[in-house]
């Protein structure tokens, strides 16, 4: 995309420059701002540069895309993948769906709970982990399921869970 095809112009500087959250924000709008449908892609893209989808970028994205602030947080809360506040450096998913649930899942998430010392949707005071609830890994033949990071992780035990902690927090 040409710079005159951008949405945003910005004055070259240094790459310290373009670390801000704002600056980093309009190049992936204009990256993104001539795809059908941009709103998801800038979403996603914005998410892989921060590891969140920060407050701040809302309204630019919004303004860029010519919709409302309403209609781009309305997308972002909708999906569950995207995050609105940093994660710990690992997440720990465990499945809460029902086939999970029927395999003993209750008693797997509360002693990761335990050993954590954490709830769903907290990370841990080291920054290391961070708990998250999903419905559904696809693993249900495999129940209760688990994802670390990219990792699935099925037939969880209370063993198993112990030794995927200790790994993410290593």
């Amino acid at each position: 995309m040409s710079g005159s095809d951008s949405v945003f112009t910005r004055s070259a500087g240094t790459s310290s420059q373009k670390s801000d959250v704002a600056g980093r924000t309009i190049d992936v709008i204009n990256e993104y701002k001539a795809v059908e449908g941009p709103l998801l892609p800038v979403l996603h893209a914005i998410q892989e540069e921060f590891g969140y989808v920060p407050a701040e970028t809302l309204t630019l994205i919004a303004e860029a895309l010519n919709l409302s602030r309403a209609e781009v947080h309305g997308v972002m809360t909708f999906y569950h993948d995207f995050r609105a506040s940093p994660t710990g450096r690992h997440v720990i998913r465990l499945c809460r769906a029902e086939a999970c649930q029927s395999m003993d899942g209750d008693r797997v998430a509360e002693a990761v709970q335990k050993l954590l010392g954490i709830g769903w949707g907290e990370t841990t005071g080291d920054g290391k982990i961070t708990l998250e609830a999903v419905y559904c890994l696809g693993l249900c033949a495999c129940a209760p399921a688990a994802q670390v990071d990219d990792r699935l992780i099925g037939r969880l035990n209370e063993g198993k869970a112990e030794r995927m902690i200790a790994e993410a927090r290593a």
